[in-house]
């Protein structure tokens, strides 16, 4: 794993390219997001496409650090809302609105692929109006 490799990771996330970002989960990953825990490569990419039919997410990367055993990253992230989701998972979505989120996320990395990934908000949640 690079940082090329993270960069890859992050740009097929954007595109909503499934199968591009989720070649790079272990079958059994564990996605951790402080609210809610996903086990597994299917589960978690089910939870991407599902946030999809509801925003478009565009992940900005900030900042990488990485070993031989993980990645730390710190982004920006935006939801931009599709359509009305008061119970959204960042917070309430309302077209022509997003939510923008600056977080850490630490992926450990176990034969070239990501087998845990734990992501916590270092700033509240902002609403304001969409950037794209």
């Amino acid at each position: 794993m690079t940082k090329d490799d993270m960069r890859v990771y992050l740009d097929a996330f954007n595109q909503k390219d499934f199968e591009g970002f989720g070649r790079f989960y272990a079958d059994d990953v564990r996605l951790d997001v402080g609210r809610f825990v996903r086990l597994g490569r299917q589960a978690i990419l089910d939870f991407y496409r599902d946030v999809a039919r509801t925003c478009d997410e565009r992940l900005t990367l900030k900042r990488i650090v990485m070993d031989e055993e993980g990645v730390a990253i710190e982004l920006d992230t935006e939801f931009k809302a599709l359509a009305d989701h008061p119970d959204f998972i960042a917070g309430p979505l309302t077209p022509g609105q997003s939510i923008f989120i600056t977080s850490f996320i630490f992926y450990t990395i176990r034969d070239g692929r990501f087998a845990d990934i734990k992501a916590r908000r270092i700033a509240e949640a902002v609403h304001a109006p969409s950037t794209f």
